[in-house]
């Protein structure tokens, strides 16, 4: 158990492991894995040859031989864009040594008295990668803003960002930061202290910069954690996004000037002011604090939440408010520690309500680095990484996309897999199967990762294997900001048959959106073809926000027991070419149901479910819900809304539904095959 501060440590230790490795040739270096029954394995961790090394009491960095270089002058400092100053020059050896692992050093090339060019080396950007930025006080504010703004500029806009290959994490360490940061796609910014209190930024907005009309419908694949922001701040997000651990000192508005918005995700985050939701089609709030709460539309779900929310009886006021949270596990971390950098795993928390930290941080523990291995998609794949798997690393993805041409197994309990900078998980075409296969055993944690489908794809995670029935009710398997994607990349055809298989018992699943993709590249119904978007059969599995959208068949097929969704939103294909073509029930039914609970399930409860329809060609769907009358079956508050096209969407719920107004249905609760 910790909860403590946490302050910048330079010196050697922390990576002590994790050096002796880099120093080795691709796996010349063994580390031993125990197995369950403690006994040392034989799997070795793959290492990679490298430009900066650690060695005892510093840091080794090659020098480059381009035939060009003569000779260099070396300056160090204590961030990347700080004040260096010179320690060596005219240098002409082949490496250098540097007394301080955690230093940067800039290196000027010379040649015949010229500086012929410049690189800044550091053992932080050989773990981490080119693209995660690693932000100091210490830092010059205009440079780092400079950095920020640079990397915003491609990211930002539906041409150059929306479906763009590069990747970027922003870490601050503990501080005070007078910059603003503005967050496009495919970006995560994040704290480095154990509190959010400890990282201060002095402004924090996401636009509305896809097109005209304030539009942030495509405001996807983005996250921010473990930071304060000084001021008002805008969050103009839709799905695949969240906002996690984030104190807001002033308003938080969700929206750009009342232009569409259709998100979204906010959790264990404090708001001084109020939240303004204003033209968001949708939201999920879990353990959250504010002072008011102003705006709702089509669904709002609150749970665990502390503090005004919209008043109104459903449907008039379209608002489900959950008193606590019956079991949660805030997502883990990356942080810097008077012992080096780690990952912080939150205790698991039951029936909780309000935010899990105070400026000491929260309840949990660290895992040192030196238990990780840490990939870069510039230099790991699949065997490499199921080599570190294997023994018994847990993985880092630093950020990147990853092509992967053979599954990655999961197969120790407690493993964690942390993704940073919407690290992409892209599936080869030479991979026929799946790109991420978890065992049924306790505790894995998943975060924070894209999942891209491909030519051949037949499912892109599945948790347990099929038929597991082990139960991990004292250490569930914890998936948190997880999001699928099949076509939208590229204009090759995609297929998954299934995106998400869940075959385990005890799984929570925080914050997933499950995405057939509805438009970019390669885009059809007979080109990024699917059948279904999350399969459950586990029992008692429990997702707190699941977005899936535009699969062919059922968008979520519930086969488990004791199943319970806060929080559901879905979209039916826009693309079915005809009504024949789009038939289920062996053609006796129009549509598919978006939310189908399998006829034999006797329990599963479900709060908050949106289900929307916007159809190109005039199909019907007979059910937006299906669901057996049997005894434990609830679900309080479901809505169907025409957003636009025919009107498409015949009920709710097992032909039933108020109509509320000429685009939207209701109903209240449905318990046991009794509406009320």
């Amino acid at each position: 158990m910790m909860k403590s501060k946490v302050k910048k440590w330079f010196g050697f230790a922390c990576a002590a492991v994790f050096a002796v490795a880099l120093c080795c040739p691709l796996l010349a270096c063994a580390d031993k894995d125990k197995n369950e029954d403690g006994d040392n394995g034989d799997v070795q961790v793959p290492v990679h040859e490298t430009e900066v090394t650690p060695v005892e009491g510093g840091v080794e960095i090659t020098l480059p031989d381009d035939g060009e270089a003569e000779y260099y002058d070396i300056y160090k400092g204590n961030s990347a864009y700080g004040e260096f100053t010179l320690v060596e020059q005219d240098y002409e050896g082949e490496s250098y040594v540097g007394d301080d692992l955690w230093a940067y050093y800039r290196v000027d090339f010379k040649a015949n008295g010229n500086v012929t060019g410049s690189r800044v080396y550091s053992y932080e950007k050989e773990l981490f990668g080119e693209n995660t930025m690693i932000f100091s006080p210490e830092d010059d504010p205009e440079e780092v803003q400079a950095v920020i703004d640079e990397i915003y500029e491609g990211q930002r806009g539906a041409s150059s960002g929306q479906f763009t290959e590069d990747r970027y994490a922003l870490l601050f360490e503990e501080g005070s930061y007078d910059v603003t940061v503005y967050e496009g796609y495919y970006t995560s910014v994040a704290g480095l202290g154990l509190a959010p209190t400890d990282t201060k930024l002095g402004g924090f907005h996401v636009y509305a910069d896809l097109e005209s009309n304030n539009n942030a419908t495509h405001n996807f694949w983005r996250t921010v954690e473990n930071v304060t922001v000084t001021g008002n701040v805008q969050w103009a997000v839709s799905q695949a996004t969240s906002m996690r651990r984030t104190m807001v000192r002033g308003n938080l508005t969700l929206h750009q000037y009342g232009g569409w918005s259709s998100g979204g995700f906010l959790a264990d985050s404090r708001v001084t002011g109020t939240v303004n939701s204003g033209s968001q089609q949708q939201w999920i709030s879990r353990n959250d604090e504010w002072n008011t709460w102003s705006g709702s539309n089509f669904n709002m779900v609150y749970v665990g939440v502390e503090g005004a929310i919209p008043s109104g009886d459903w449907p008039s006021r379209r608002v489900t408010d959950i008193e606590s949270t019956p079991r949660v596990r805030e997502k883990p971390f990356l942080v810097q520690t008077e012992d080096g950098y780690g990952v912080f795993v939150p205790d698991l928390l039951e029936n909780s309500s309000g935010i899990s930290w105070d400026e000491d941080g929260s309840e949990g523990e660290i895992v040192p680095l030196d238990d990780f291995y840490l990939a870069r998609a510039d230099r790991d794949d699949a065997s490499t990484i199921n080599a570190a798997l294997a023994a018994g690393k847990h993985l880092i993805l630093t950020p990147g996309v990853y092509m992967i041409d053979e599954p990655i197994e999961v197969t120790k309990a407690g493993t964690i897999v942390l993704g940073m900078g919407l690290a992409t998980l892209r599936i080869s075409d030479e991979n026929t199967d799946t790109l991420m296969r978890v065992s049924d055993v306790d505790g894995v944690i998943l975060s924070g990762i894209l999942f891209d489908a491909g030519k051949h794809s037949q499912t892109l995670l599945e948790v347990g294997e099929e038929g597991a029935s082990a139960r991990h009710s004292s250490d569930p398997i914890c998936l948190s900001d997880l999001f699928f994607r099949v076509g939208g990349h590229s204009d090759e055809p995609t297929y998954a048959h299934t995106s998400v298989v869940i075959n385990s018992s005890d799984v929570i699943g925080d914050n997933f959106w499950v995405w057939r993709a509805d438009h970019s590249h390669g885009v059809g119904w007979d080109t990024n073809v699917t059948v279904n978007g999350v399969e459950v059969n586990g029992d008692y599995v429990t997702f707190y926000g699941l977005f899936v959208e535009h699969y062919h068949e059922y968008q979520t097929i519930w086969n488990g027991e004791y199943g319970e969704t806060y929080f559901y939103q879905s979209e039916i294909p826009y693309d079915p070419p005809t009504q024949e073509a789009y038939m289920s029930h062996d053609g006796t039914v129009n549509g598919w149901a978006s939310y189908k609970i399998a006829d034999d399930v006797q329990n599963h409860r479900a709060y908050g479910l949106g289900i929307y329809s916007c159809p190109r060609q005039p199909v019907k769907v007979a059910n937006a819900i299906e669901a057996p009358a049997n005894p434990g079956i609830y679900i309080e508050h479901a809505v169907t809304v025409r957003l636009s096209g025919a009107d498409c969407l015949e009920s709710v719920l097992n032909g039933e539904g108020d109509r509320i107004a000429s685009n939207m249905m209701a109903i209240n609760i449905y318990s046991g095959g009794t509406f009320s």
